[in-house]
């Protein structure tokens, strides 16, 4: 350590005024700005006992600090200022670990003291606005003719018209259209709230008064619209949240973000957009007349994100998925989801690895396919896909994915055209009936779940919570319980008289597979039929898509998952797979049972190849082959057109599912070559708008003239020098088809490969 004297420190520190000393007072060294010491920063010329240069041919302050490498918060009075680096480390912090401002800015402070002894100035309001400001020196009007979405980063791979997009792609053919579509993805975050502090004192009594809803908050949280497929911000696309998820907000959002784009074919990700899209072209009306779109010439499809799909209804799983749309490729719709955990995945997926994995999964997908349409007659298959074409071209047409639900109702409707009518209910019909009680036994199961789940939180906070909750449950069941036997009574009035004392989820449904021994309408017992038969088909469906996600999380879980902590939630998540891979193996075992019991009253034979008893050592992952268990190969099934009805359903919708995987992973490799050559294309743009900003605007004062002109250069050599890389990596990519070896052919109007 070197010891120097109060004038050599403050010789030695006038070009680097920031650094921390420490002095000795006798005892022990203690921390002491250099200010204290005398230093003064002198800008402009050589140092002397000023801050700012006051000669006749000094700069204005904010230039003097800008030529010192410090940047200012305000360019009127300038009195704060940060490094270039500080800046420049938070840039890369925020990429890289996501830290926030806040964060970041709190961090610099305890760097400064850690004590919390020392007062420390409040600078982080004017550290924010040195951070909402960007560079608008070229344009001869500056800061001021800066135009609303200007200042965001514009994702290089989305439709940007007029910058990445090709001559004449407007005239473009219909079933190429696709190609030039923009991907949006709406969603809220609740976690960015913004308090509305005291003017008074700041304790907590005064800040936390309202700690419901949005009592004492500025802002609930924040709305965005990102780029669905490269998840990017858009222009105009995140705004405060005064009273939750309104839909005017959400609505003022993305019409401000639509109305700087021209492309007309749009696909909208959002997890309500069943709801919020029924009436958005009618309050568009309500809104400026700048944010009003052009109805007849857009063309918007509306989607539900992949992982809040399934807490949809049937009839929304169906008309909003992403595996069921046509030409989204294999999008999810998450992309303001991932925001938080891209932080653990590290950096975000690249075109060329997107590209390698889709040509991966293309090909196992077509090999799939090939494989099932071997073991399908020819004829079923040539049906399928009319159904399915006309289907994806018009959605009033037969679903080929239509449940038994549906089927149920379909019937009942031509029932009633015929003239037959045999319901004993205004409001309910027999199938109705049916459903709602393996609706409201499925309901009774859940209880004994949640009691558990209740007694082992019973020493936390959320016990009463927990506790309030599941009596609101059972209440509830009751009366549905309750109503639904009322409608028992007139379809079935052999149904014996039970104790209203029983508990709702002890309540015995009698169900037509329950009545043994008993005389049943035989269209009542055909209806529980199909309806137990789907249950049993969509419970073994589960069970497997539970098997493979386990399978997977615990490797994931091995490969990445370190430290005690992440340890214990990653297992959490596993125990609730695991339960409700449970949960479904007993619904299938009771569709079983039933399906037994009405087998006989019905005289059904053949169901049991299909639908077998589960035992505990057939619940295994695939490639879990014990007890003598070998993988075994698949034999041609003799699916020709007078097979078993039920058994063509099941495989028609497997070929169905197949099919879609295959077209959208053949998109996906579309999609992405397509977004290669935008992300090509956007940087050539680049490159020639630097260029024309080294001479946009002329200043008197040469040295100046010439920094613009260095820094507009810089950018053009920056965007060159990526455009090269990024040609060199799309060229790495495009032997891979070539080495597949495959004969292509026509699905959805584009090629996919076959055998």
């Amino acid at each position: 350590m070197v010891m120097y004297c109060k004038e050599c420190v403050i010789e030695h520190h006038h070009c680097l005024p920031l650094h921390i000393v420490e002095k000795w007072n006798g005892l022990f060294f203690e921390r002491i700005s250099l200010k204290k010491l005398g230093l003064h920063v002198q800008l402009g010329h050589n140092p002397c006992d000023h801050y700012f240069c006051e000669c006749e041919t000094a700069q204005i302050h904010y230039k003097q600090l800008l030529r010192a490498r410090w940047y200012p918060a305000t360019t009127t009075d300038p009195q704060t200022a940060a490094t270039f680096s500080v800046l420049r480390l938070y840039h890369f912090l925020s990429f890289e670990s996501k830290v926030s401002a806040y964060e970041f800015y709190h961090s610099l402070a305890r760097c400064s003291n850690n004590t919390g002894l020392m007062a420390i100035r409040d600078r982080y309001a004017p550290f924010m606005c040195m951070l909402q400001q960007a560079g608008r020196g070229h344009d001869p009007s500056g800061v001021i003719a800066t135009q609303a979405g200007k200042l965001a980063v514009i994702c290089p791979a989305c439709s940007q018209p007029g910058r990445n997009l090709p001559e004449g792609w407007e005239s473009a053919e219909p079933n190429l259209k696709w190609h030039y579509a923009l991907f949006i993805a709406i969603d809220t975050n609740f976690c960015l709230k913004r308090k509305a502090c005291s003017t008074c004192v700041s304790h907590n009594a005064i800040n936390m008064a309202d700690t419901k809803s949005s009592c004492g908050l500025a802002a609930t949280g924040v709305g965005t619209v990102d780029c669905a497929r490269h998840d990017m911000k858009c222009p105009n696309g995140v705004g405060d949240l005064q009273k939750g998820e309104k839909y005017l907000n959400m609505d003022y959002l993305v019409l401000s973000t639509l109305a700087a784009s021209s492309v007309p074919v749009l696909n909208v990700s959002y997890d309500i957009a069943c709801q919020w899209s029924k009436k958005f072209w009618a309050q568009m009306e309500t809104m400026p007349t700048h944010l009003r779109l052009p109805h007849e010439t857009l063309d918007i499809r509306y989607f539900v994100p992949k992982f809040h799909i399934g807490t949809h209804i049937e009839e929304c799983q169906i008309a909003f998925s992403w595996n069921f749309g046509k030409f989204v490729g294999h999008t999810d719709g998450e992309a303001p989801k991932l925001a938080s955990s891209t932080k653990e995945m590290g950096p975000g997926w690249t075109l060329k690895r997107k590209m390698v994995d889709a040509l991966k999964w293309k090909t196992e997908h077509h090999h799939a396919l090939d494989e099932l349409e071997s073991k399908i007659h020819s004829v079923l298959i040539a049906a399928w896909r009319g159904e399915v074409e006309a289907w994806e071209e018009d959605s009033t047409n037969l679903n080929p994915f239509q449940t038994v639900h549906s089927q149920l109702a379909d019937s009942e409707a031509s029932e009633l055209q015929a003239g037959i009518n045999c319901s004993l209910h205004c409001d309910i019909s027999p199938s109705v009936l049916i459903s709602t009680g393996i609706d409201l036994e499925e309901q009774q199961y859940v209880i004994p779940t949640r009691q558990l789940i209740c007694e082992s939180h019973i020493y936390t906070g959320n016990a009463f919570v927990r506790k309030e909750t599941l009596t609101h449950y059972t209440n509830a069941l009751q009366c549905k319980i309750d109503t639904w036997a009322c409608i028992q009574e007139l379809y079935i009035p052999t149904v014996p008289a039970l104790p209203t004392s029983l508990k709702p989820q002890d309540f015995p449904l009698y169900l037509l597979s329950a009545l043994n021994n008993i005389e049943c309408d035989q269209q009542l017992c055909e209806n529980e039929w199909e309806l137990r038969y789907a249950q049993a088909l969509d419970a073994l469906n589960k069970v497997r898509s539970h098997l493979h996600l386990r399978s997977h999380m615990y490797k994931f879980k091995e490969k990445n998952i370190r430290g005690q902590a992440a340890s214990t939630r990653a297992q959490a998540l596993i125990a609730g797979v695991e339960a409700r891979k449970d949960a479904s193996v007993n619904k299938y075992q009771r569709a079983h049972a039933a399906l037994v019991a009405l087998s006989c009253k019905l005289e059904k034979v053949g169901w049991e190849a299909i639908i077998c008893p589960l035992e505990t050592g057939d619940i295994r992952p695939m490639g879990d082959f014990s007890r003598g268990h070998s993988q075994g190969t698949a034999h041609r099934a003799d699916n020709s057109c007078t097979e078993d009805d039920r058994v063509q359903d099941c495989v028609r919708i497997e070929w169905c599912k197949a099919r879609a995987c295959a077209a959208h992973w053949s998109e996906e490799v579309d999609l992405l070559l397509e977004e290669m050559q935008r992300v090509l294309a956007y940087l050539e743009w680049e490159i020639g708008a630097w260029r024309s900003h080294a001479t946009m605007r002329q200043l008197n004062k040469v040295p100046e003239q010439e920094g613009l002109e260095a820094y507009a250069f810089h950018q053009v050599g920056l965007h060159a020098d990526m455009r090269r890389s990024f040609q060199a990596q799309k060229r790495q990519t495009e032997p891979l088809p070539s080495m597949l070896h495959l004969v292509y052919t026509t699905v959805r109007g584009h090629l996919y490969p076959v055998k």
